[in-house]
């Protein structure tokens, strides 16, 4: 096994703990928010900034273990009928097409982290710049797990899921 590979695993399978650990801090959070305001009607300011940044996390780092693990949308009954060459080159192209948009999301979260760096969050007391780093990070990851992708096919092996 690459180094390569061996990082990706682990950093795949430690993206997705801390998904799920986001996931349930959001719960968590939403559930306390409620309680807080239609139990004891004391609503707590901060309940609704924190969710936020629990949901982008989420997203992210659900996004970029999907990529480690080949689970985002395509159209593979499509691919599976044409000739082997053809395919290669259509999973050659989602390939750089997923590290295009992963350089889209480094690019934006920088620009719009560098560009609200003075802001604050309201109730939080961090910069604006911190609703940023899931994003960046998670550009990183997509683009460490698609070189791994455009490695294995290139050497025609496969990448193995994180969860099998």
């Amino acid at each position: 096994m690459n180094p390569l590979t061996r990082l990706n695993r682990i950093l795949s399978r430690w993206t997705l703990y801390l998904a799920c650990l986001c996931l349930a801090g959001l719960l968590s959070v939403v559930i306390y928010g409620v309680v807080m305001r239609y139990v004891f009607n004391d609503a707590p300011s901060y309940v609704e900034q924190v969710a936020l940044l629990l949901v982008v996390s989420v997203a992210m780092f659900g996004a970029s273990a999907g990529v480690r693990d080949a689970g985002h949308i395509g159209l593979d009954s499509l691919v599976k009928v044409l000739p082997a060459k053809v395919q290669f080159w259509c999973k050659l192209l989602v390939n750089l097409l997923v590290i295009g948009f992963a350089l889209a999301l480094l690019a934006g979260g920088t620009l719009m982290a560098i560009s609200t760096y003075a802001s604050t969050i309201p109730t939080l007391g961090l910069s604006e710049a911190f609703r940023y780093l899931p994003v960046l990070m998670s550009g990183v990851l997509i683009i460490l797990f698609s070189i791994e992708h455009l490695l294995a096919q290139f050497s025609g092996t496969k990448v193995v899921p994180s969860w099998h």
